[in-house]
């Protein structure tokens, strides 16, 4: 994977449009999580200490191609400046006079945030024109958005190809630690997979099941394998179509594969009867809901787990945000820690998995914790990234 990064330009005194991915959560006007702020921050002050003028672009929830001040960006600007611990400038739009006035009045080292570029339809629709409007505020394109570069949208695909573009590091290491479980993982590797649908996940297993020694797998996604043989679930979260499934069991007999699934499970009368849950043995389940691997499938998970090399955890065990459905993701991440302090590579899928990592507390042990979500799991899946192709147009393989 051939592409240029930020080291590669000489930024001082130019005007660097840098997309990075601010679509954080927010209590009403405050940011509520600064994960995908702080994981900017390393980019944005080698910008700042190199002297660059940095122009940022960034979207934040889904205003529909219009203004929408639940969804203006200038809260961000406020929280960015207090990480940073720098000024932080702030237009009102990300085209036009407002912008092109801010853009230029920038001195070397200075940081200045455009608002929403999701303000206008023409961003989702990769219109040429609003990329060029986008390209003219700037001298070299930095992509540090990871989490958007699934998406071929004008600040994250359309711009690249109008001006010297590279990867913030941000975008870099992602790349480089999520290919290295595509390309060449050191076996024994582990999948620790999850979620709540295995449709939503068959292009992870397909892709990684020659690559894998196991996959231990929770979630919804488990009653569906579970299902798929013939067993009795409950009243349990599960695909309707079963047929994705037997495939993939299919495929990992062919493959010998191992695939782990739970044998004790912890049960509710109820999603929201946390009270009576308990941890039973798959043949009580009865009439109940599963909403946690068990104890002993816990155990059993983290025993292959801790043996692993490469390990990439893709989504919780159960519901990890309520206390009564949590040990089974707990566990899970504790083992994984154990193996990365043995030498280990453990790279944290984004989206609910990674969220499940910083609430539970096992992120920081991590040797990577990814902030995409669909994009993750589309790398995941052998999908070509829009805006990482963009990144690499016209750089010559090696």
């Amino acid at each position: 994977m051939q592409f240029k990064t930020l080291r590669d330009f000489e930024v001082r005194g130019k005007r660097v449009v840098l997309r990075e991915d601010f679509n954080v959560p927010m209590n009403g006007p405050a940011v509520a999580d600064f994960t995908r702020i702080d994981a900017a921050l390393p980019t944005l002050r080698y910008l700042h200490e190199n002297g660059a003028r940095t122009i940022v672009l960034s979207h934040l929830g889904r205003p529909d191609g219009s203004p929408n001040s639940k969804y203006s960006l200038r809260p961000v600007a406020e929280a960015l400046a207090q990480r940073l611990g720098l000024p932080v400038q702030f237009a009102a739009d990300c085209i036009g006079p407002a912008a092109e006035h801010a853009a230029n009045a920038l001195s070397d080292g200075g940081i200045l945030l455009l608002e929403n570029v999701r303000f206008h339809a023409a961003e989702e629709q990769n219109e040429p024109g609003f990329a060029k409007q986008l390209a003219s505020l700037g001298d070299i394109y930095i992509n540090d958005a990871f989490g958007t570069a699934h998406r071929a949208h004008a600040s994250t695909e359309g711009i690249a190809h109008l001006l010297p573009a590279a990867a913030g590091f941000l975008m870099e290491a992602e790349l480089h630690a999520l290919a290295e479980l595509i390309k060449d993982p050191e076996a024994p590797f582990v999948c620790v997979i999850g979620g709540a649908k295995v449709k939503d996940k068959v292009g992870v297993f397909k892709n990684l099941m020659d690559r894998v020694t196991a996959f231990c797998i929770g979630g919804g996604m488990a009653n569906t394998f579970l299902a798929a043989q013939g067993k009795d679930v409950g009243t349990s979260l599960r695909d309707d179509d079963l047929e994705p499934a037997k495939s993939i069991l299919e495929l990992a007999a062919e493959r010998n594969v191992a695939l782990h699934l739970p044998t004790d499970v912890v049960a509710a009368p109820a999603f929201d009867a946390d009270a009576q849950a308990k941890d039973i043995p798959l043949s009580e389940i009865d009439n109940l809901m599963i909403l946690d691997i068990g104890t002993n499938s816990a155990q059993q998970y983290a025993s292959v787990i801790e043996n692993a090399r490469t390990i990439v955890f893709n989504g919780p065990m159960g519901v990890y945000e309520k206390k009564a459905y949590q040990n089974g993701t707990k566990v899970v991440g504790e083992a994984i820690a154990r193996a990365t302090r043995k030498g280990a590579k453990s790279v944290v899928g984004g989206g609910d998995a990674a969220a499940a990592a910083h609430e539970l507390g096992f992120a920081d042990a991590m040797t990577h914790v990814s902030t995409g979500g669909g994009a993750t799991l589309e790398f995941l899946e052998g999908k070509t990234l829009p805006g990482v192709a963009a990144l690499m147009a016209g750089v010559p393989s090696s």
